[in-house]
């Protein structure tokens, strides 16, 4: 069997699905990847095909970061990923004709790709490394950061905010839907409805009690986080102490979340170990670290194989990742679906949250000491996850699919 996977420039895009893919490469598999270039290695590494994707794609950056409020952040996003769609068909295109897959495995933001996909009829599934984009079954919406709420306030809130969510999908989400479609030769959609599960099969990479309960349709299989790494150039070796051990983690994609590493530089280091990857942020912005591990990336599992708290962005690879090795998060949301993240890690008991602009270093220290006591919550949602089946789910599915 021949798989090709495709992805947006965006390693949180590529590790989720590197479980699957290690997977079906074990089975037996012939597994090629098309990625951002700057993970090519460490995808070859791993022992799969890889080739970047075009440098077209990679040069349409994401601003969203600039933006002051989160609806606008939003539509500055997909706004990107519309511009993006037009360069996917041909860079698909010509993956299909080099590669001839049996199936194909595509990013739930590569709008171009999986329009193409469609157009071609190809066996194709989508990877689904974001919580759904569509309300929960007792109602409350996507995109807004809010927890469910009881009758009677909650369906009353649930429907104002509906239509609030409802507009974004029709001024944000079709657009970026219907620029890929034009690119492929497809006629548009009409309705922000039309766009959702149009694959034969989504990769969902989650599952409950960290998703709010949802009526999903049997195309989409919830298999819990990947905990792929790409492997370290040397060993990790973490602060000595008795102190509890807080990873700190900025957003693998540059979104100016530098002051979440520096507030817990200076609120952390007198009662914790602390071990930050800054990715995008330069470390040496962030001053003296004192005794405190800074490095713009390492292999986050085995530094989780001993932590006693995560604090990070929001972003779904950290925050599930941590939640995987049922350790408690402290989450500072800085955009995009972050704000959604932090509501279902606070739901289910397995963390606590620090608005952006409340964040301090006194404020998170309290936050952390409180998600300290959040591991009942965090063990719920790690035995959720396992209960999936994990990769092995997700290999199984798209073996399927395949044949």
């Amino acid at each position: 069997m021949k798989v090709l996977a495709y992805t947006s420039p965006a390693r949180g895009h590529l590790t989720p699905m590197m479980g699957p893919l290690l997977e079906l490469h074990r089975r037996g598999a012939e597994v090629h990847v098309r990625t951002l270039a700057a993970s090519v290695a460490s995808v070859r590494a791993a022992g799969l095909a890889a080739a970047p994707i075009s440098p077209r794609i990679e040069a349409v950056v994401h601003d969203d970061h600039e933006a002051r409020v989160q609806l606008t952040s939003g539509a500055r996003s997909f706004a990107t990923l519309r511009r993006r769609a037009k360069h996917e068909v041909p860079d698909l295109e010509a993956a299909l004709e080099e590669v001839g897959p049996d199936v194909v495995l595509v990013d739930s933001t590569t709008f171009g790709a999986k329009a193409l996909a469609e157009r071609e009829g190809l066996r194709w599934a989508v990877s689904q490394p974001s919580l759904i984009e569509e309300a929960a079954a007792d109602g409350t919406p996507f995109g807004l950061g809010v927890r469910p709420l009881g009758a009677p306030l909650g369906p009353l809130r649930d429907r104002a905010l509906g239509i609030l969510a409802a507009g974004f999908d029709r001024r944000s989400r079709l657009p970026a839907n219907n620029a890929g479609r034009r690119a492929a030769g497809l006629p548009p959609l009409a309705h922000a409805a039309e766009f959702r599960h149009r694959a034969p099969l989504t990769i969902y990479y989650t599952a409950t009690p960290f998703d709010y309960p949802r009526k999903l349709p049997a195309s989409v299989v919830m298999v819990g986080p990947s905990l792929w790494d790409p492997a370290p150039e040397t060993a990790v070796e973490l602060p000595a102490g008795e102190r509890p051990l807080v990873l700190v983690g900025c957003s693998s994609e540059f979104q100016d979340d530098g002051a979440i590493a520096a507030a817990a530089l200076a609120g952390l280091r007198d009662r914790y170990r602390v071990v930050v990857t800054t990715a995008g942020v330069d470390p040496a912005d962030l001053g003296d670290p004192g005794d405190a591990l800074v490095a713009r990336f390492l292999p986050h599992v085995p530094i989780l194989r001993q932590a006693d708290v995560v604090v990070c962005h929001g972003g779904m690879g950290i925050t599930q990742k941590a939640l995987a090795f049922g350790v408690p998060v402290c989450v500072v949301p800085w955009g995009r679906d972050q704000l959604d993240v932090a509501a279902h890690v606070v739901e289910a008991d397995a963390g606590t949250r620090v608005g952006r602009r409340r964040l301090s270093p006194t404020r998170l220290a309290t936050a952390v000491d409180q998600a300290l006591t959040c591991r009942a919550g965090a063990a719920g949602i790690k035995a959720g996850f396992e209960a999936t089946g994990g990769v092995a789910t997700a290999a199984d599915r798209l073996e399927a699919l395949a044949a």
